[in-house]
């Protein structure tokens, strides 16, 4: 691979570190699209990744299509399995890498890093994002944020005090069909005019939920795991279900889709009631089953949103769904899963000019109301099967993770903004952490504003 001289270093760094030259434009320059000598362009990002394990992978295949990265250092406390196999596969792209063991030891050592890919177990990312954003570098944190609010404002802080970008991994904020959803169809077509109520969900089957086993001849020592947390290599590979480490699948799962609720409702929750327990999984710490309810005030009125997470049946596995008084919206992640229904009551008149602008596509006929000859007796309050219409955007084969990736390093080099913030990533954390918190005491318990500011 080739490499910088000194001067095309410090004219790619002082660009990238330069809030000034953000500000001023200077990155459409003609200068800074273009190449240096040695065949790079200066505004190639120089990445570490801390945490190479699941996530670390699922966000690394998601960066291979991106542009201007070049990973130079990657960190795990499992050496001999996942730091040598993702070591193995960046070298195989053509990335100059290094490894390590201790985040400590690799910000020390590498100086010319521009940002770092967190994906460590959340109980480590308030540490391992404060400690980069001190050391000068843009930090990619995956949700849940920390597994403490007092993590979660310490990122913060740290952001703002060091100046450096902070954002969270909540990556459907940056998924054009979710984008699609929240500017066209709610903020500009308001095709379900008041939303009243949401539904959401993400089940997962038994299988999808076993603890995760040894790997023969791979074990982390035990001084290493106690080092970096973990009482054995069983809790080192299932951190999520314990306290202390994680939060459970409530906060591993649900905050995806919960944060979802506050962003297209602009609104954050002023109470949550919630149901769950350690119904099946006995030998971990955090409830395997959760039913949460929340309350949202709106500029429009009251909003009941119903979230729940189960490790024991995948039926219908993961959506959310916006009922208002005019429509529905059924979304997710899943990418093919998007239908907007329109109430039968509703003049399809009232929705043709959002299909002619192509916002959504009508995907069934007009259901006829039922003859006294089809069999079909209808109570005389209830109506017909409402239309249905598709959502037409897509991914364009673009991976999960990579436009939330892409809109982070578009951000550093000052031709984006964050799509979501250490503020919005908060927000959520301060969400969803409650949730726990209310199975806990058992009643329902309410947010204060103050609490959603870090």
């Amino acid at each position: 691979m080739k490499h910088t001289t000194s001067q095309d270093s410090i004219n790619r760094r002082s660009f990238l570190k330069s809030t000034a030259a953000v500000s001023a434009g200077l990155a459409f320059s003609p200068y800074i699209l273009g190449q240096t000598e040695s065949g790079e362009s200066p505004d190639d990002l120089n990445v570490a990744l801390l945490g190479a394990g699941a996530q670390g992978q699922a966000l690394l295949n998601a960066c291979k299509d991106i542009p201007g990265i070049r990973f130079k250092a990657v960190c795990d406390i499992w050496k001999t399995y996942n730091l040598r196999r993702t070591s193995r596969i960046l070298q195989s792209q053509g990335h100059d890498v290094k490894d390590y063991v201790d985040y400590q030891e690799m910000l020390a050592d590498q100086k010319d890093l521009d940002a770092v890919i967190i994906a460590t177990p959340d109980f480590w990312h308030s540490p391992h994002a404060c400690a980069c954003l001190e050391a000068g570098l843009h930090v990619y944190c995956e949700k849940e944020m920390s597994n403490t609010i007092e993590g979660a404002k310490k990122m913060v802080e740290t952001a703002k005090k060091t100046g450096k970008l902070l954002q969270i991994g909540h990556q459907r904020r940056s998924n054009p069909r979710y984008q699609h959803c929240y500017n066209k169809l709610i903020k500009e077509a308001n095709l379900m005019s008041q939303i009243t109520t949401i539904n959401g969900q993400w089940n997962r089957g038994k299988n999808s939920c076993e603890d995760l086993g040894a790997i023969r001849d791979a074990d982390i020592d035990t001084a290493t795991l106690e080092k970096y947390g973990f009482k054995s290599m069983q809790q080192f590979r299932n951190w999520r279900w314990y306290k202390g480490l994680g939060g459970g699948p409530i906060v591993d799962l649900g905050s995806h889709q919960i944060d979802i609720y506050s962003w297209f409702l602009e609104a954050n929750p002023k109470s949550v009631i919630a149901s769950g327990g350690i119904d099946y999984w006995k030998a971990h710490d955090w409830y395997d089953h959760v039913m949460a309810i929340y309350e949202y005030e709106t500029k429009l009125g009251t909003v009941r949103a119903f979230y729940q997470t189960i490790t024991t049946n995948s039926a219908q596995g993961y959506f959310e769904q916006f009922m208002g008084v005019e429509g529905t919206l059924v979304i997710s992640e899943s990418s093919g899963r998007g239908t907007m229904y329109r109430e039968s009551w509703v003049d399809i008149a009232k929705w043709e000019p959002w299909t002619k602008l192509g916002y959504i596509t009508a995907i069934e006929e007009e259901e006829k109301a039922p003859s006294e000859d089809t069999g079909v007796i209808l109570d005389v309050r209830e109506s017909p099967t409402p239309p249905a219409y598709d959502i037409p955007v897509s991914m364009e084969g673009k991976l999960v993770h990579q436009p939330h990736l892409e809109n982070f390093f578009d951000s550093i080099r000052g031709k984006a903004k964050l799509n979501c913030p250490a503020e919005i990533g908060f927000e959520t954390a301060v969400t969803v952490l409650k949730v726990n918190e209310a199975i806990e005491a058992g009643r329902k318990l309410d947010f204060k504003p103050e609490e959603f500011k870090a």
